[in-house]
């Protein structure tokens, strides 16, 4: 790809404020100095982001030109802003970045495979979110440096905050993507995350064009080479599953499928802290030190230990970190094809098979679907178990439409002939507040006579509510568990919700109008 010019972005460059590509502990003396950060007793950043603990969906805007506007998939999700409008803000933006006493910048890339990688740039007011972006993207080498060109660049002023009226956004903050310019603008929040998901979602833009398809999960390669994904919304175990002592970890947000294979688009990882323990997630915990950054975690005053139990400012508490911080990893970030996809759900009604075998155009529907169950308190409002559905596991970051990401899915199952298994992690025996969670031992027995292929072939029976596959026997799982109806004592109670959940899933596929009538028809065989 072609470097695009950018005047502003080079005026901000060699403005002499700038600080380039400064190491992990050239950035963690100048949070400390600065006071934007405080030093754990591991070594760790740990920084809080104030009013914004989260992403902000509806301050997202793509400016809406003659280069991307018939690729688009607009809509609440994707919000259109005219390009006079992001021009006027780039460029407050820039002049105020210059009129700080110091900003830095950070040049690497997004991408592990060097076929496909895109190189780019962060320029942050912030230190602590030059390191945050250090930390979770891929870093040059010396030689590599020495030759990068940024073709895309994200600056981030946090402090800066946009006026509704004349910069026609939403509010105060404002994630901005052109890419006509090859720019994103972040204003108004101090959420590091916005950084993450904003190179995320212009490589779901991107990647496809060259076709990559461009995926929201984990991944792991086996001793024998063997490659497996996990998709899921959060709850769901992704983390978890992927986290297996006998195969290594190739990534665990965001991965790229070509023609060569699988590889991470990121260099880090952005766990989440709630309820963290050496004992529960001992990778993860191990691998918060020197140079990680933990955002809005509580420490103790005295001791600087985190607490990760505290969840005062937010739920979503999160620590970054490289790659190289946790064992058993795939480097570089590269594997080959998939072997194995396992769509993670936690289903709160308790009628989701624990584990079910997949045809491609099942996978197709279920992979529009992106079903899994939001839990009381996990926002405010909500009182009750709800069904949530989010398009290829990721909705928020998709600018396309999803048909396109869920018709390259089917492609590369059937040229890389890659089996494919819904694995509920969810409740059984009953719904939410009745049954009870699927044992972690059982889930991990299944999906690993999945990854052994032990289940390609295996007996099952159908279920004549959802149309799904279950396998009647696996090594190490109470045959009794298998089939959601049998665990329910009231058999009558289980059809009504199994059916009530079977017509969510219809009314979400609705929206849905350019999926072909193969992929419509291998959704539940329930129809009301």
């Amino acid at each position: 790809m072609k470097t695009v010019e950018k005047s502003l972005v080079k005026e901000l460059i060699s403005h002499e404020n700038m600080q380039h590509n400064l190491s992990v502990p050239q950035l963690v003396e100048k949070i400390l100095e600065r006071n934007e950060g405080t030093l754990t007793n591991t070594g760790a950043i740990r920084a809080t982001t104030g009013k914004y603990t989260g992403r902000s969906p509806k301050d997202k805007f793509i400016v809406k030109d003659k280069v991307c506007d018939t690729f688009i998939n607009w809509g609440p999700v994707n919000q259109p802003i005219e390009e006079v409008y992001f021009d006027n803000l780039y460029r407050k933006v820039v002049d105020y970045l210059k009129e700080k006493d110091e900003t830095y910048s950070f040049q690497g890339f997004a991408g592990a495979d060097t076929n496909y990688r895109l190189p780019i740039q962060v320029i942050n007011e912030y230190a602590w979110h030059n390191l945050f972006s250090r930390q979770l993207f891929i870093t040059p080498s010396e030689e590599e440096l020495k030759t990068h060109q940024s073709e895309f660049t994200i600056i981030s002023a946090p402090n800066f905050k946009a006026d509704p009226v004349i910069d026609k956004t939403n509010s105060e903050t404002f994630i901005m993507i052109s890419f006509k310019k090859r720019i994103i603008l972040i204003g108004g929040t101090e959420y590091a995350g916005e950084i993450k998901k904003s190179i995320f979602s212009i490589m779901n833009y991107l990647l496809p064009q060259r076709d990559i398809l461009s995926m929201h999960c984990s991944a792991n390669v086996g001793a024998e080479g063997d490659v497996a994904l996990f998709f899921g919304l959060s709850g769901t175990g992704k983390t978890t599953l992927s986290a297996d002592p006998h195969r290594r970890l190739i990534g665990d947000d965001e991965h790229g499928w070509g023609p060569d294979g699988v590889f991470n688009i990121e260099g880090g990882c952005y766990a989440k802290c709630i309820n963290l323990s050496q004992e529960k997630e001992p990778q993860i915990f191990n691998a918060i030190r020197f140079g990680t950054v933990l955002e809005n975690v509580i420490l103790d005053d005295d001791t600087r230990i985190p607490d990760y139990d505290d969840t005062i400012l937010t739920e979503n508490t999160r620590a970054a970190y490289p790659l190289e911080n946790i064992d058993h990893i795939v480097s570089p970030s590269v594997a080959g094809h998939p072997n194995t996809i396992i769509f993670l759900t936690a289903d709160a009604s308790g009628t989701l098979p624990p584990i079910s075998r997949l045809t491609k155009e099942q996978a197709m529907y279920h992979f529009l679907s992106g079903y899994t169950s939001k839990l009381a308190g996990t926002e405010r409002g909500v009182t009750e178990p709800q069904a949530t559905f989010s398009a290829c596991f990721g909705s928020p970051f998709l600018p396309l439409a999803p048909a396109r990401y869920a018709e390259m899915l089917g492609e590369k199952i059937d040229m890389y002939n890659s089996n494919v298994f819904l694995v509920n992690t969810g409740w059984t025996g009953g719904p939410y507040g009745v049954g009870e969670r699927m044992k972690l031992s059982y889930t991990r027995a299944m999906i690993h006579s999945a990854l052994v292929g032990e289940l390609n072939t295996a007996k099952t029976t159908g279920d004549e509510i959802f149309g799904l596959q279950i396998p009647t026997s696996i090594p190490g799982v109470p045959d009794s568990v298998l089939i959601p109806r049998y665990t329910w004592q009231d058999k009558v109670a289980y059809d009504i919700a199994a059916k009530s959940l079977a017509m969510e899933f219809h009314h979400n596929f609705e929206k849905f109008t350019e999926a072909g009538d193969d992929i419509r028809q291998a959704g539940p065989l329930y129809k009301g």
